[in-house]
Protein backbone atom coordinates (compact mmCIF):
# COMPACT_ATOMS: atom_id res chain seq x y z
CA UNK A 1 0.00 0.00 0.00
CA UNK A 2 1.40 3.36 -0.50
CA UNK A 3 -0.70 5.52 1.01
CA UNK A 4 -1.34 5.60 4.85
CA UNK A 5 1.57 7.48 6.14
CA UNK A 6 1.61 8.85 9.33
CA UNK A 7 3.80 12.27 9.23
CA UNK A 8 5.44 14.41 11.36
CA UNK A 9 6.33 17.46 11.14
CA UNK A 10 9.48 19.21 12.10
CA UNK A 11 8.80 22.64 12.30
CA UNK A 12 5.54 24.79 12.05
CA UNK A 13 6.34 26.54 8.97
CA UNK A 14 4.26 28.31 6.15
CA UNK A 15 5.02 25.94 3.50
CA UNK A 16 3.80 23.22 5.61
CA UNK A 17 0.57 25.31 6.63
CA UNK A 18 0.40 26.68 2.41
CA UNK A 19 1.37 22.94 1.13
CA UNK A 20 2.18 20.18 2.59
CA UNK A 21 -0.19 19.51 4.92
CA UNK A 22 -2.84 19.51 2.49
CA UNK A 23 -1.06 17.54 0.21
CA UNK A 24 -0.33 14.55 3.03
CA UNK A 25 -3.87 14.64 3.19
CA UNK A 26 -4.27 14.79 -1.01
CA UNK A 27 -2.22 11.77 -0.75
CA UNK A 28 -3.88 9.52 1.58
CA UNK A 29 -1.98 10.27 4.66
CA UNK A 30 -2.41 11.47 7.97
CA UNK A 31 -0.39 14.23 9.80
CA UNK A 32 -0.22 12.67 13.48
CA UNK A 33 1.87 15.93 15.36
CA UNK A 34 4.10 19.21 14.74
CA UNK A 35 7.21 20.11 16.27
CA UNK A 36 7.69 23.88 17.05
CA UNK A 37 10.54 25.12 18.96
CA UNK A 38 7.61 27.67 21.14
CA UNK A 39 5.18 25.30 22.97
CA UNK A 40 2.54 28.40 22.50
CA UNK A 41 3.02 28.68 18.45
CA UNK A 42 2.63 24.58 18.01
CA UNK A 43 -0.31 24.91 19.63
CA UNK A 44 -2.00 27.27 18.07
CA UNK A 45 -0.65 25.72 15.13
CA UNK A 46 -1.79 22.07 15.42
CA UNK A 47 -5.26 23.58 16.24
CA UNK A 48 -5.48 25.61 13.53
CA UNK A 49 -4.85 22.57 10.89
CA UNK A 50 -6.12 20.08 12.99
CA UNK A 51 -3.14 18.03 13.75
CA UNK A 52 -3.48 15.81 16.88
CA UNK A 53 -0.62 17.02 19.00
CA UNK A 54 2.08 19.67 19.34
CA UNK A 55 5.74 19.36 21.42
CA UNK A 56 8.16 20.89 21.66
CA UNK A 57 10.64 17.96 22.61
CA UNK A 58 12.09 16.21 19.23
CA UNK A 59 12.53 12.91 20.34
CA UNK A 60 8.69 13.08 21.77
CA UNK A 61 7.79 13.22 17.45
CA UNK A 62 10.34 11.38 16.16
CA UNK A 63 10.58 8.12 18.63
CA UNK A 64 6.69 7.88 18.57
CA UNK A 65 5.72 4.83 17.48
CA UNK A 66 2.64 6.05 15.27
CA UNK A 67 5.01 7.93 13.01
CA UNK A 68 6.26 6.61 10.05
CA UNK A 69 7.82 9.49 8.23
CA UNK A 70 8.90 13.05 9.06
CA UNK A 71 9.36 16.79 6.64
CA UNK A 72 11.59 18.80 7.80
CA UNK A 73 11.08 22.10 7.54
CA UNK A 74 13.22 24.29 9.88
CA UNK A 75 15.80 26.97 8.65
CA UNK A 76 18.62 25.26 6.76
CA UNK A 77 20.77 25.44 9.29
CA UNK A 78 18.73 22.40 11.64
CA UNK A 79 18.27 19.88 8.90
CA UNK A 80 21.15 17.81 9.51
CA UNK A 81 20.96 17.56 12.91
CA UNK A 82 17.32 16.49 12.46
CA UNK A 83 17.38 14.65 9.52
CA UNK A 84 20.07 12.29 11.51
CA UNK A 85 17.95 12.21 14.72
CA UNK A 86 14.66 10.82 12.64
CA UNK A 87 16.54 8.49 10.52
CA UNK A 88 18.44 6.85 13.40
CA UNK A 89 15.09 6.42 15.07
CA UNK A 90 14.08 4.54 11.58
CA UNK A 91 11.64 7.58 9.83
CA UNK A 92 11.31 7.80 6.73
CA UNK A 93 12.32 11.57 5.36
CA UNK A 94 11.22 14.77 3.00
CA UNK A 95 13.65 17.34 3.84
CA UNK A 96 13.08 20.90 2.17
CA UNK A 97 16.03 22.44 0.39
CA UNK A 98 18.81 23.19 0.08
CA UNK A 99 19.51 19.75 2.18
CA UNK A 100 22.29 21.60 4.12
CA UNK A 101 24.59 24.43 4.42
CA UNK A 102 27.64 22.09 3.06
CA UNK A 103 28.20 19.46 0.62
CA UNK A 104 29.80 17.27 3.14
CA UNK A 105 26.63 17.12 5.74
CA UNK A 106 24.31 17.05 2.51
CA UNK A 107 26.52 14.24 1.64
CA UNK A 108 26.17 12.73 5.13
CA UNK A 109 22.69 12.75 5.47
CA UNK A 110 21.93 10.71 2.39
CA UNK A 111 24.29 7.99 3.92
CA UNK A 112 22.52 8.08 7.12
CA UNK A 113 19.14 6.98 5.82
CA UNK A 114 21.05 4.51 3.62
CA UNK A 115 22.74 3.30 6.67
CA UNK A 116 19.53 3.49 8.51
CA UNK A 117 17.02 1.67 5.45
CA UNK A 118 14.96 4.72 5.64
CA UNK A 119 13.40 6.46 2.32
CA UNK A 120 14.98 9.94 1.66
CA UNK A 121 13.51 12.99 -0.80
CA UNK A 122 14.39 16.33 -1.41
CA UNK A 123 11.27 18.67 -1.66
CA UNK A 124 12.28 20.04 -4.91
CA UNK A 125 8.21 20.42 -6.02
CA UNK A 126 9.11 22.16 -9.47
CA UNK A 127 10.15 18.72 -10.98
CA UNK A 128 6.74 17.68 -10.41
CA UNK A 129 5.07 20.21 -12.39
CA UNK A 130 3.27 19.25 -15.84
CA UNK A 131 5.21 21.50 -17.48
CA UNK A 132 8.24 20.30 -16.70
CA UNK A 133 7.39 16.90 -16.94
CA UNK A 134 6.06 17.63 -20.66
CA UNK A 135 9.19 19.78 -21.16
CA UNK A 136 11.65 16.84 -20.42
CA UNK A 137 9.71 14.14 -22.18
CA UNK A 138 9.58 16.81 -25.15
CA UNK A 139 13.26 16.41 -25.51
CA UNK A 140 14.00 12.40 -24.93
CA UNK A 141 11.15 12.24 -27.82
CA UNK A 142 13.60 14.42 -29.63
CA UNK A 143 11.00 17.14 -31.13
CA UNK A 144 14.04 19.95 -30.56
CA UNK A 145 17.21 17.95 -31.35
CA UNK A 146 20.43 18.56 -29.66
CA UNK A 147 19.51 20.94 -27.09
CA UNK A 148 22.02 23.87 -27.17
CA UNK A 149 20.67 26.40 -24.62
CA UNK A 150 18.68 26.78 -21.77
CA UNK A 151 17.22 29.92 -20.15
CA UNK A 152 15.70 30.11 -16.06
CA UNK A 153 13.82 33.64 -15.20
CA UNK A 154 12.41 32.89 -11.59
CA UNK A 155 13.04 36.37 -10.46
CA UNK A 156 9.76 37.01 -8.01
CA UNK A 157 9.14 39.25 -5.42
CA UNK A 158 8.94 37.54 -1.47
CA UNK A 159 6.02 38.05 0.14
CA UNK A 160 6.31 40.23 3.57
CA UNK A 161 5.18 37.42 5.12
CA UNK A 162 8.22 35.40 4.61
CA UNK A 163 10.68 38.16 4.61
CA UNK A 164 12.45 36.84 7.74
CA UNK A 165 15.48 34.78 7.96
CA UNK A 166 15.64 34.43 4.44
CA UNK A 167 16.81 38.19 4.22
CA UNK A 168 18.50 38.54 7.53
CA UNK A 169 20.28 35.91 8.83
CA UNK A 170 23.47 34.23 6.84
CA UNK A 171 23.95 31.49 9.33
CA UNK A 172 20.44 30.11 9.14
CA UNK A 173 21.73 30.18 4.72
CA UNK A 174 19.28 33.08 3.66
CA UNK A 175 19.86 34.66 0.72
CA UNK A 176 18.41 34.23 -2.80
CA UNK A 177 20.97 31.49 -3.98
CA UNK A 178 20.36 28.99 -1.18
CA UNK A 179 16.33 29.82 -1.52
CA UNK A 180 15.69 29.79 -5.36
CA UNK A 181 18.55 29.23 -7.38
CA UNK A 182 19.22 25.96 -5.93
CA UNK A 183 15.65 24.92 -7.16
CA UNK A 184 16.35 26.59 -10.39
CA UNK A 185 19.47 23.93 -10.24
CA UNK A 186 17.03 20.94 -9.73
CA UNK A 187 14.46 21.62 -12.40
CA UNK A 188 17.77 22.64 -15.17
CA UNK A 189 19.36 18.71 -14.07
CA UNK A 190 15.69 17.28 -14.43
CA UNK A 191 14.47 19.12 -17.45
CA UNK A 192 17.92 18.88 -19.44
CA UNK A 193 18.84 15.25 -18.00
CA UNK A 194 22.13 16.48 -17.26
CA UNK A 195 25.26 17.47 -14.75
CA UNK A 196 26.31 20.74 -14.38
CA UNK A 197 30.11 21.40 -14.50
CA UNK A 198 30.31 25.03 -13.61
CA UNK A 199 29.16 28.33 -12.93
CA UNK A 200 29.64 31.93 -13.52
CA UNK A 201 27.63 34.53 -11.94
CA UNK A 202 27.25 38.07 -9.99
CA UNK A 203 24.92 38.46 -7.21
CA UNK A 204 23.08 42.01 -6.28
CA UNK A 205 21.94 43.92 -3.21
CA UNK A 206 18.37 45.76 -3.90
CA UNK A 207 17.80 46.62 -0.56
CA UNK A 208 15.80 43.80 0.67
CA UNK A 209 18.85 41.42 2.23
CA UNK A 210 20.45 42.21 4.83
CA UNK A 211 23.48 41.24 6.47
CA UNK A 212 25.71 41.01 3.37
CA UNK A 213 22.75 38.76 1.51
CA UNK A 214 21.94 38.62 -2.11
CA UNK A 215 18.30 39.16 -3.16
CA UNK A 216 19.20 39.23 -7.09
CA UNK A 217 21.37 36.84 -8.75
CA UNK A 218 22.02 36.25 -12.56
CA UNK A 219 24.29 33.37 -13.82
CA UNK A 220 25.66 30.79 -16.65
CA UNK A 221 26.47 27.25 -15.89
CA UNK A 222 27.91 25.22 -17.99
CA UNK A 223 26.30 21.77 -18.37
CA UNK A 224 28.34 18.17 -19.14
CA UNK A 225 26.67 17.72 -22.02
CA UNK A 226 27.70 21.31 -23.61
CA UNK A 227 24.28 23.13 -23.07
CA UNK A 228 24.66 26.63 -21.58
CA UNK A 229 22.19 28.04 -19.42
CA UNK A 230 21.20 31.72 -18.23
CA UNK A 231 18.93 31.68 -14.74
CA UNK A 232 17.74 35.23 -13.43
CA UNK A 233 17.06 34.96 -9.90
CA UNK A 234 15.54 37.31 -7.19
CA UNK A 235 13.51 38.82 -4.19
CA UNK A 236 12.71 41.98 -5.35
CA UNK A 237 11.05 42.19 -8.26
CA UNK A 238 7.30 42.09 -8.80
CA UNK A 239 6.14 42.11 -11.68
CA UNK A 240 8.89 40.04 -13.69
CA UNK A 241 7.27 36.85 -15.40
CA UNK A 242 8.68 33.46 -14.49
CA UNK A 243 9.27 31.16 -17.44
CA UNK A 244 11.87 28.08 -18.55
CA UNK A 245 13.18 27.97 -22.33
CA UNK A 246 14.97 25.31 -23.51
CA UNK A 247 16.75 26.02 -27.52
CA UNK A 248 18.00 23.17 -29.87
CA UNK A 249 18.81 22.98 -33.23
CA UNK A 250 15.77 21.61 -34.55
CA UNK A 251 13.23 23.53 -32.46
CA UNK A 252 12.57 25.35 -29.31
CA UNK A 253 10.33 24.72 -25.85
CA UNK A 254 9.15 27.86 -24.37
CA UNK A 255 7.91 27.39 -20.46
CA UNK A 256 5.66 30.48 -19.60
CA UNK A 257 4.54 30.81 -16.35
CA UNK A 258 5.81 28.01 -14.91
CA UNK A 259 8.07 28.61 -12.12
CA UNK A 260 5.88 28.42 -9.53
CA UNK A 261 4.51 26.37 -6.78
CA UNK A 262 0.82 26.56 -8.59
CA UNK A 263 -0.03 23.90 -10.85
CA UNK A 264 -0.41 26.25 -13.81
CA UNK A 265 2.01 27.60 -16.90
CA UNK A 266 1.87 26.46 -20.80
CA UNK A 267 4.67 24.99 -22.96
CA UNK A 268 5.26 26.22 -26.53
CA UNK A 269 6.71 23.88 -28.71
CA UNK A 270 8.35 26.04 -32.00
CA UNK A 271 9.89 24.34 -34.81
CA UNK A 272 10.08 24.82 -38.60
CA UNK A 273 6.74 23.17 -39.08
CA UNK A 274 4.61 24.69 -36.53
CA UNK A 275 4.13 26.49 -33.18
CA UNK A 276 1.98 24.45 -30.81
CA UNK A 277 1.02 24.26 -27.37
CA UNK A 278 2.26 20.90 -25.46
CA UNK A 279 -1.24 19.23 -23.76
CA UNK A 280 -0.98 19.10 -19.97
CA UNK A 281 -2.64 17.64 -17.26
CA UNK A 282 -2.11 19.86 -14.35
CA UNK A 283 -2.04 18.75 -10.60
CA UNK A 284 -0.66 19.58 -7.47
CA UNK A 285 2.84 19.41 -6.88
CA UNK A 286 3.24 18.72 -3.66
CA UNK A 287 0.43 15.99 -3.40
CA UNK A 288 1.91 14.00 -6.43
CA UNK A 289 5.75 14.20 -4.58
CA UNK A 290 3.73 13.12 -1.60
CA UNK A 291 2.32 10.30 -3.53
CA UNK A 292 5.45 9.33 -5.00
CA UNK A 293 7.13 9.94 -1.55
CA UNK A 294 4.45 7.10 -0.31
CA UNK A 295 5.13 4.67 -2.99
CA UNK A 296 8.84 4.59 -2.42
CA UNK A 297 8.43 3.79 1.13
CA UNK A 298 6.04 0.72 -0.12
CA UNK A 299 8.96 -0.27 -2.26
CA UNK A 300 7.66 1.21 -5.65
CA UNK A 301 10.03 3.71 -7.63
CA UNK A 302 12.26 6.30 -5.83
CA UNK A 303 10.65 9.92 -4.63
CA UNK A 304 10.24 12.65 -7.11
CA UNK A 305 13.58 13.76 -6.11
CA UNK A 306 15.98 12.03 -4.09
CA UNK A 307 18.61 12.78 -1.58
CA UNK A 308 21.15 12.18 -4.00
CA UNK A 309 19.19 15.24 -6.14
CA UNK A 310 19.32 17.54 -3.04
CA UNK A 311 22.71 16.97 -3.20
CA UNK A 312 23.56 17.44 -6.85
CA UNK A 313 21.26 21.05 -6.66
CA UNK A 314 22.95 22.66 -3.53
CA UNK A 315 26.45 21.72 -5.41
CA UNK A 316 25.52 23.87 -8.44
CA UNK A 317 24.15 26.68 -5.82
CA UNK A 318 26.79 26.50 -3.43
CA UNK A 319 29.80 27.04 -6.55
CA UNK A 320 26.96 30.05 -7.71
CA UNK A 321 27.71 31.65 -3.88
CA UNK A 322 31.53 30.93 -4.65
CA UNK A 323 31.29 32.32 -8.14
CA UNK A 324 29.56 35.95 -7.75
CA UNK A 325 31.81 36.24 -4.29
CA UNK A 326 35.25 35.79 -6.21
CA UNK A 327 34.17 36.77 -10.00
CA UNK A 328 35.29 33.40 -11.90
CA UNK A 329 33.83 30.49 -13.35
CA UNK A 330 33.67 27.90 -10.39
CA UNK A 331 33.74 24.17 -10.65
CA UNK A 332 30.58 22.38 -9.25
CA UNK A 333 31.40 19.47 -7.40
CA UNK A 334 30.47 16.05 -7.98
CA UNK A 335 28.56 13.93 -6.36
CA UNK A 336 31.62 11.42 -5.16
Amino acid sequence: MSGGLRWGLIGASTIAAEHMIGAIRAAGGEVAAVLSSDAARGRAYAAAHGIERATTERAALIEAADIDAVYISTTNELHRDQLFAAAAAGKHVLCEKPLALTLADARAMVAACARHGVVMGTNHHLRNAATHRAMRDAIVAGHIGRPLFARVFHAVYLPPHLQGWRITTPAAGGGVILDITVHDADTLRFVLGDEPAAVSAMASRAGMGEAGLEDGVMGVVRFAGGVLAQFHDAFTTRYAPTGFEVHGEDGSLIGIDCMSPQPKGSVLLRTAAATTELPLAHEDLYARSIRQFQAAVAGVGAPAATGEDGVRSLAMALATVEAARSGRETPIESQG
